[in-house]
């Protein structure tokens, strides 16, 4: 989880500075300043709960949301900006390197965030996970229904919420994991919305400027 949210500054410092969002706006014009910050909100959950963050605390998981959400907002921001650059036309969107290259760090970034809704979310969160199965699961992941082939006492990691967003994301559809939940179908639903939408736009784009 933490190499995933501080991916998330390292690509979101690869977006072209019209795109970029939330450091404009509160940080000034440096690239590198979203990263700072989400290192910094990630560097107070893993003091405040070293290890597999499994601290039951109502400080930690205010952090954590925190966290998730401004990365959330943040993708939400310079999703619109790219659509609308590339609607407008916008100088930067000529560029067919620049537009790919954009486009897939805001699609990675996208599939990231809706990872750590679904970590965070689910069961109960990490916390909810780790303690045991005392809230009722969101997503069938295949591991539920052969125990046969898994450890004792298995329960999803990061990892394989990543796996989940990814698959939603590229397939737009689900793979091997069911969501249960209304709330995990309607997110999975919006996710992959966004995802079609960036997909259809930046290659359609680029290969029109390819040409």
């Amino acid at each position: 989880m933490a190499v995933a949210v501080l991916a998330t500054g390292v690509l979101h410092a690869l977006l072209a500075p019209e795109l970029r969002a939330l450091p404009s706006v509160l940080l000034g014009d440096s690239r590198w300043a979203y990263l700072v910050v989400v290192a910094i909100l990630l560097g107070i959950l893993i003091v405040g709960d070293p290890g597999r963050i499994d601290r039951s605390a109502q400080w930690l998981r205010v952090v954590t949301i925190t966290m998730i959400a401004l990365i959330s907002v943040d993708t939400v921001v310079v999703s619109v900006r790219l659509v609308s650059s590339i609607l407008r036309t916008l100088p930067f969107t000529e560029d067919p390197n620049t537009l790919l290259i954009s486009g897939g760090a805001i699609w990675l970034t996208n599939v990231i965030a809706f990872a750590l809704w679904y970590w965070e979310v689910d069961r109960g969160g990490p916390v909810g996970r780790v303690r045991g199965p005392l809230v009722m699961p969101a997503f069938a992941f295949p591991e539920m229904t052969n125990p046969h082939l898994v450890e004792d006492g298995w329960y999803p990691r990061f990892v394989d919420y990543l796996h989940l967003s990814f698959s939603t994301a590229t397939s737009f559809s689900p793979s091997d994991v069911s969501g249960i939940k209304s709330w995990a179908k309607l997110t999975m639903m919006l996710e992959e919305s966004v995802s079609l939408v960036i997909a259809v736009l930046v290659v359609a784009r680029a290969v029109n400027l390819l040409k």
